[in-house]
């Protein structure tokens, strides 16, 4: 689909769905083919930095040293101190409610195996483990970009969901953030767009129209 053919679909999307007491996301919806998803190799997770942002606040957790709390303060959405990660994984079910409340991660790198072996359980299973980055170094731009990223992930299934933006957006910039999302898919599977069955676009609550 071309641009204007997008901003139509996403209209027509918003159109048929009644407004809510909440503010909708506005999602795709993939179904592939002829990908084997019982091999991780096939699998995609990746972050796709939405040119046009989420239209929502994005939260962001830090795994840090003291040093980097400080350069990070007002920029992270939490900061989480080398000797609070043992403390937190002692109590899985406040650990899993803590972090449930942030979409993404950074780390230190030295920091990654104790939080593999402590929260791993949580955070790999959601797709949430951190990024490493170097120790000492400023990530404010990671982070930034991590605010407007949105997360595909496939795991074994065929049939995934990727928010893209909100129903308060401008529906230009929505079609924006949906070109961006199908291209990297498409560039991830073998065959194209020739492994995807078929794409839609809805709002949470509304019914589906047809992308692909």
């Amino acid at each position: 689909m071309n641009d204007q053919q997008l901003i139509e679909t996403i209209k027509k999307a918003i159109d048929d769905s009644k407004e809510r007491k909440f503010l909708e996301s506005i999602e795709l919806a993939v179904n592939l083919k002829d990908v084997d998803l019982s091999d991780p190799r096939n699998r995609i997770q990746e972050e796709v930095i939405l040119p046009r942002g989420r239209g929502k606040e994005i939260k962001v957790g830090l795994f840090g040293s003291s040093e980097m709390a400080v350069k990070l303060k007002g920029v992270a959405d939490l900061i989480i101190g080398p000797e609070e990660i043992e403390e937190i994984s002692e109590d899985k079910a406040k650990a899993k409610k803590l972090l449930a409340d942030y979409d993404f991660f950074v780390a230190e790198a030295p920091l990654m195996p104790i939080i593999g072996k402590r929260l791993g359980i949580i955070l790999g299973t959601t797709g949430r483990m951190p990024r490493p980055v170097p120790p000492g170094s400023n990530p404010t731009g990671i982070i930034n970009n991590l605010k407007k990223s949105v997360r595909i992930r496939t795991k074994d299934r065929a049939t995934f969901h990727v928010p893209f933006g909100t129903r308060a957006m401008p529906v230009e910039d929505l079609a924006e953030n949906l070109d961006a999302v199908l291209k990297r898919i498409i560039t991830r599977l073998e065959r194209g767009r020739m492994n995807i069955r078929s794409a839609y676009i809805k709002t949470t609550m509304g019914p589906a129209v047809t992308v692909i």
